[in-house]
């Protein structure tokens, strides 16, 4: 029995498929089925599809009621195979792909598509080039070969799956969505912004304080507009370079008051505001577009839609279902604990595999008891800050746990000097783009914040670093940040299957890097919890191997989002 075949959809919504050997070739010839839903339906026995793209196949099926346990997705896994050879940012299509196979001219990847609130799918988007049904095996049993010459050939193989069960994991969220009251978003927008006039214009408390900031400068000034209050600050002698909160919260002005909260306003009026709310809840539900491995890091990030920003104030409109719960589940010190598990430090291993606070244990060993110290030694360790206290606590760091310390320096070393940089199971930091650094280096993205927060665009590829210095600190997180990525992904697939083989009604409908919710009725919450604890720990394990580190989680059994933290 084959466990393993390979389908592509035909014209007319019929399917062709073969099943497959280890080696990814084929064990027999193509055949032909009219249906394609009823193709994979009627073969449960299956252990893995093999397809070209999970956006392409995944959604059909389940639309029809069919899920699918297991999938390889080809083209996820040719970016990732691309990367790891030092060729990040080459087409990664099956065309593309099987092109570069016969020495051929290599096509272009289609344009992303972009988001349409209105629907899963759109008659405009762009179409992938053309691939044949042998090409795309060949190119399958390609990259089995290319798996086997990889680095660490078991990990990179756990990549490229853990990957393909995101993409299964995403297509399920971006159908079930996220409950949501619009009634309640509507009172919330209401309460905070105030009534809406008739046509258009900022509704009535940010009127209110847009006229605050005017009469505080003496002239109208748009306070929605960067420039024109740079502008009116320099005309009252005040000079500012923007208009970010920490810059105007350093500034003795009577404008700066009403012009932070009109600028919070104006956040929650652009990103969840009344026209947010008609394109994008429908039915109950919110229906994001998660985009999995959307950041060089391997962090998830979606097609519009703001799912990864949330305000917690907005937050009050994510309610259970009436006799339901969220159970939502956030990874508690997540990154530390990836750095004991990735650095076989001792020192850090032992400590990470406590499931209290973290960085009180660190404090207790080599801060005498500061936790703050330890917690900014911690991170300067992973982000490379090393400005006031930061060598001081590094140098604490370096004596208590030093191969932590030269792990995250060595990741540092090598994206200084233009070497590929992976995680654990081989997820690759784009090279620099030629040997002058000061010439920028493409692909690259922006260096993250101390306690970077999570969102669309964050880390996104395109990004041109400056120079070698500032490649090496995003290097240095990279290894920590792109593995606790992997683990993640590896967190949603078991917690996708136990679920599953439970039984449970329960569905997952959000996910960010390091927080998981699953909507369940309220008789399996406590069920929901326990698998959650049960994934993080399992993931671990397949990723790192056998260590002390233990993953834990914080979880809220809630009926509104906005309860759990």
């Amino acid at each position: 029995m084959n466990d393993r075949w390979a389908v592509a959809p035909t014209e007319g919504g019929g399917a062709l498929l073969a099943p497959l050997t280890r080696d990814g070739r084929p064990a027999a010839g193509a055949r032909h089925e009219s249906d394609l839903v009823e193709a994979v339906r009627s073969r449960p026995e299956v252990g893995r599809w093999v397809w070209r793209n999970t956006a392409e196949i995944y959604p059909r099926l389940l639309a029809a009621g069919v899920r699918v346990e297991r999938c390889y997705d080809i083209e996820d896994a040719e970016l990732l195979l691309l990367g790891h050879a030092g060729r990040w940012g080459e087409p990664r299509s099956a065309a593309a792909a099987h092109a570069r196979l016969h020495r051929r001219p290599v096509p272009p990847d289609p344009p992303a598509r972009t988001a349409d609130p209105g629907s899963q799918s759109s008659l405009f988007e762009p179409q992938p080039v053309p691939v044949p049904f042998d090409a795309l095996l060949e190119v399958y049993a390609d990259q089995q070969r290319r798996h086997e010459e990889a680095e660490h050939p078991g990990r990179m193989s756990l990549l490229t799956a853990s990957e393909s069960a995101g993409m299964l994991v995403a297509a399920e969220l971006n159908r079930c969505g996220l409950p949501w009251r619009a009634d309640v978003h509507r009172a919330l927008l209401d309460d905070l912004l105030g009534e809406r006039y008739a046509g258009g214009g900022d509704p009535r408390r940010m009127a209110e304080l847009a006229d605050e900031v005017s009469r505080a400068f003496g002239r109208r000034v748009r306070p929605e507009l960067p420039a024109d209050v740079i502008k009116a600050f320099a005309q009252a002698g005040v000079k500012v370079r923007s208009t970010r909160r920490w810059e105007l919260e350093s500034v003795d002005h009577p404008a700066v008051e009403p012009l932070i909260a009109y600028k919070k306003l104006y956040r929650i009026m652009t990103a969840h505001g009344w026209g947010w709310l008609q394109d994008w809840v429908r039915d109950g539900r919110f229906h994001p577009e998660y985009l999995p491995g959307g950041t060089v890091t391997g962090r998830w990030v979606t097609n519009g839609g703001g799912a990864l920003q949330i305000p917690k104030v907005i937050r009050r409109a994510v309610v259970a279902d009436p006799g339901w719960r969220l159970v939502v589940a956030d990874a508690d010190q997540m990154e530390p604990r990836v750095l004991a598990a990735i650095s076989r430090d001792p020192g850090l291993m032992d400590v990470a595999g406590q499931s209290g606070d973290l960085y009180k244990a660190v404090s207790d060993r080599a801060f005498s008891g500061d936790r703050a110290a330890a917690k900014l030694a911690v991170l300067g360790a992973i982000y490379g800050q090393t400005s006031g206290d930061g060598l001081k606590n590094l140098a604490a760091m370096r004596r208590r746990f030093p191969r932590a310390v030269a792990y995250v320096d060595d990741a540092a070393r090598a994206g200084e000097e233009g070497r590929l940089v992976r995680t654990w199971l081989g997820r690759t930091c784009p090279p620099a783009a030629g040997a002058d650094d000061d010439a920028g280096e493409a692909g690259l993205p922006q260096e993250p914040s101390p306690e970077p927060q999570s969102g669309e665009g964050e880390f996104a590829p395109g990004y041109a670093s400056r120079n070698s210095r500032a490649r090496g600190r995003f290097t240095r997180n990279f290894v920590v940040q792109g593995s606790a990525a992997d683990w993640a992904l590896l967190v949603l697939a078991a917690l996708r299957r136990s679920l599953h083989e439970a039984g449970m009604r329960a569905q997952l409908v959000f996910f960010q890097h390091d927080e998981v919710m699953v909507h369940c009725p309220a008789d399996e919450s406590a069920a929901v919890a326990e698998a959650i604890r049960a994934a993080g720990d399992l993931a671990g394990r397949i990723a790192f191997g056998e260590t002390p580190v233990r993953f834990p989680f914080t979880v809220a059994e809630v009926e509104c989002y906005a309860d759990a933290k």
